[in-house]
């Protein structure tokens, strides 16, 4: 086993399991600003936590989301996806009703997601930190 990678361990395996993961609202609408974007990273921090996920850099740009992200692969990357996504939008509809008028749904039923087990994990973060500047 290599020693230069941390290693995560649940009772079955050993795993290093990395995502970049990027997700839209509906229409592609730049609705995560004025404080949703704030509050939507407390929400994910938060839900991810409890799942036993890790959200290794996050960005969130007013019309879509970029996560880099490591989540035990028993648990899976489709089923971690689907609660930040469910909670997220439960919660941010009920906080922020300028949400709820103008969509009839906050998330697009699709997303991106890589691998990241051949990229070096500081060139994913750095490319996930620099999206806001562009």
């Amino acid at each position: 086993m290599r020693t230069d990678v941390p290693y995560k361990t649940n009772r079955n395996i050993v795993y290093s399991c990395k995502y970049h993961v990027v997700w839209c609202p509906k229409y592609r609408r730049p609705v995560l600003a004025g404080g949703v974007d704030v509050r939507l990273k407390e929400i994910l921090y938060q839900t991810a936590q409890e799942l036993q996920a890790e959200i290794i850099e996050i960005e969130i740009m007013p019309d879509h989301v970029h996560l880099l992200c490591e989540v035990d692969p028993q648990f899976g990357i489709h089923r971690l996806v689907k609660r930040l996504k469910g909670r997220s939008s439960r919660l941010l509809r009920q906080e922020f009703s300028c949400l709820k008028s103008c969509l009839p749904t906050l998330w697009t039923n699709s997303y991106f997601v890589a691998t990241v087990g051949g990229t070096p994990l500081a060139v994913i973060k750095q490319y996930i930190e620099q999206q806001k500047g562009r």
